[in-house]
């Protein structure tokens, strides 16, 4: 989800289209997120860790 949002922030930037650089921020910031919980040892989804 990190390596997708930062596709879609890259291409918004380049083609100029703010639809793309937002949804790529959102699915950042998401991704981090998840990743520090899984990280941190809470189970997400019913999983121990996330992928």
């Amino acid at each position: 989800m990190i390596i997708f949002g930062l596709i879609l922030l890259i291409i918004g930037f380049v083609a100029k289209i703010a639809i793309l650089w937002t949804i790529g921020m959102i699915l950042l910031i998401i991704g981090l997120v998840l990743w520090v919980l899984g990280a941190m040892g809470h189970a997400i989804g019913g999983r121990k860790h996330y992928f």
